[in-house]
């Protein structure tokens, strides 16, 4: 009886006595996330189920993550299939207006300008010995769009879903401290002061309706690799533009995609087991994310500075900034930018537009990569 009694007070301390330090420690970065999410109010709806999902996972013999576990069913049923990136991608659509960029077609040439940090990291990343598939995923922080480094880690490289999607959604939420002094250091206060004059062109409803069934399949003949990523946030945009199924573009703006984010954060938040996050390698993906995100930016703002220069300084190469696809933050901090240099500058419309452009380029990046490893027989 006694020997009953102690087996099973054992039991209930079991739970202490499997704790590893590296628990701990990512039990902690759990709770920070949550501090940002809560407290400061940084990208709160995925930094909240990603935190809570990495302290439920880091609490030992709960089995979350084993075999019909309650974490690993999610995770298997929307990650693993792809289904819940591509679910987020359907609601972005519906929520995106192409209609700067169409105002300023120039506009999707900062867009792409802004990913060239992707490819320019990618390459750090192979320089360091990462292979084709893992470098392909890290370089894709630097696109700042999350569901797109989603996408790609869980179906090439898994093993780095949890600190890729943590670096892409926390470098997102540090956009507006990341960008000005970019861009303050590489204009001159001239170029900073430059007013952009905005011509209101209607953009007909036709147009806006072609847009995204050219763009799926021109991009897709182009890099069919990257087809889902695309057809998936066009096939929204088509359903906002066309008007005639205002319920199912409001239902994957709203009700979808609040369900699949919750569900994507915890199970993003479930890969951040201690013993497998807690690894020098998580602080180089880190750092590399990082090194991403700001190159766009300065890839962004020099077009811009090009595009100054050819157009005989009518255009304020800040803008460029916006051409990454954090998707409408990078266009505000644009804006703040500008009016703290020239109170008679407004800029947001046309970094809408490169905002905008950047929201295709960042798919457009992660499936041209993905399409070029598969011609090289890498996938």
């Amino acid at each position: 009886m006694i020997e009953a009694i102690f087996s099973g007070l054992t039991g209930l301390v079991a739970g202490v006595v499997n704790l590893h330090w590296s628990n701990l420690v990512m039990m902690v970065v759990g709770a920070l996330l949550l501090y940002l999410g809560i407290k400061k109010d940084c990208e709160p709806l995925l930094l909240v189920p990603i935190g809570f999902g990495a302290i439920l996972v880091n609490i030992p013999l709960a089995g979350l993550m084993e075999e019909e576990g309650f974490l690993r069913t999610i995770y298997d049923m929307g990650v693993i299939t792809e289904l819940f990136p591509l679910l987020i991608f359907v609601g972005i659509g519906a929520m995106t207006d192409f209609g700067p960029v169409l105002e300023n077609p120039y506009t999707f040439l900062l867009g792409a300008a802004g990913q060239f940090g992707i490819f320019l990291t990618l390459l750090i990343a192979l320089a360091l010995g990462f292979p084709y598939m893992d470098a392909v995923t890290i370089g894709i922080i630097g696109a700042c769009d999350g569901p797109t480094v989603i996408y790609v880690a869980s179906q090439y490289a898994q093993h780095l879903l949890g600190p890729v999607s943590v670096a892409a959604y926390s470098y997102m939420s540090l956009v507006p401290v990341l960008q000005p002094p970019i861009m303050k250091m590489l204009t001159s206060e001239k170029e900073r002061m430059t007013i952009m004059k905005t011509h209101k062109k209607t953009v007909s409803k036709t147009t806006k309706m072609i847009f995204p069934i050219v763009i799926t399949v021109v991009g897709g003949l182009i890099a069919p690799m990257g087809l889902p990523l695309l057809a998936t946030i066009m096939l929204g945009n088509l359903m906002k533009e066309s008007g005639v199924v205002p319920r199912l573009a409001n239902a994957a703006s709203n009700e979808i995609a609040n369900i699949v984010t919750l569900l994507l954060g915890i199970s993003i938040g479930a890969t951040m087991s201690g013993p497998v996050f807690v690894q020098p390698t998580t602080l180089i993906i880190l750092v590399l994310g990082l090194i991403a995100i700001c190159l766009d930016t300065v890839c962004g703002v020099l077009f811009g500075k090009l595009l100054y220069a050819i157009t005989g300084g009518k255009i304020n190469p800040l803008i460029g900034a916006a051409g990454i696809s954090a998707f409408p933050m990078s266009a505000r901090v644009v804006q703040k930018e500008g009016q703290k240099y020239n109170k008679r500058n407004f800029l947001l419309m046309h970094a809408m537009g490169a905002n905008a452009g950047g929201q295709v380029g960042s798919v457009m990046a992660a499936a041209v990569m993905l399409s070029v490893l598969k011609g090289m027989g890498i996938i």
